[in-house]
């Protein structure tokens, strides 16, 4: 009963003069196109992004070739090949890890927990001392990454241990992630695609006319379809 009473102090707006409203706001297609194609760019859709510019005639403002490079390095590190990811961004730009010290730290954290999953204990205690404790000492705020990494070492069964999250999958993916931006950066491209930004500015403003008003809102972002409120 309290929500129909709200509602019904809320103005209502009908399908119908919601979609007048729709058809008076100007969208120019070059812009909405440009947006596309920055997402297929950023994400590295490199045979969608070629298909659209012909289709569309939008530039895609970057050399496809360096996206192709860019998603194999992403795709190394997102199965486990943490040296060909190092090893391939050193080819497309030394200046990359050079200047990100954390970055380069992060890389190094995700190979030694690569070699803990192959049960190479030996090798990455050897590892984290050659290569993880000296940027711990140089730079203490990587301390703790490096300590909660290290003590894997400690369990047997490392996937029931408190430190599992760092054997997930969503630990190379969020590594992946890092070095993707990075490149990104290099290449003065955003590290984030327009279009995910638009739809939560989308959700933002529904959630604040909902204050409001009562109207045909998109509640479901893959189809796009109006729901209208029918009172109920």
């Amino acid at each position: 009963m309290a929500r129909r009473a709200e509602a019904g102090n809320k103005k209502r707006i009908s399908a119908e003069e919601w979609q007048r409203k729709l058809r008076e706001v100007r969208v120019a297609k070059e812009d909405m196109n440009r947006v596309v194609m920055n997402f297929l760019v950023t994400e590295g859709y490199v045979d969608a992004a070629r298909v659209f510019e012909r289709e569309s005639r939008t530039a895609p403002g970057v050399d496809l070739e360096q996206i192709t490079d860019r998603m194999e390095i992403r795709k190394a590190v997102q199965s486990g090949d943490v040296e060909q990811a190092i090893e391939r961004v050193n080819d497309l730009d030394p200046e990359i890890l050079e200047q990100g010290h954390e970055l380069f730290f992060h890389l190094q954290q995700q190979r030694l927990i690569e070699l803990i999953r192959q049960g190479q204990l030996a090798e990455a205690l050897e590892y984290a001392q050659e290569y993880l404790a000296p940027r711990g000492e140089d730079h203490p705020e990587l301390l703790q990454d490096l300590e909660r990494t290290a003590a894997l070492l400690v369990f047997e069964d490392v996937g029931s241990s408190p430190l599992a999250d760092l054997m997930d999958v969503a630990q190379r993916q969020k590594t992946a992630s890092e070095l993707n931006a990075a490149i990104l950066a290099s290449q003065s491209q955003e590290a984030e695609p327009k279009l995910p930004n638009l739809l939560k500015l989308l959700m933002w403003a529904q959630k604040q006319l909902d204050e409001k008003a009562v109207y045909p809102r998109v509640d479901n972002l893959v189809t796009a379809e109006l729901h209208v409120d029918g009172g109920n």
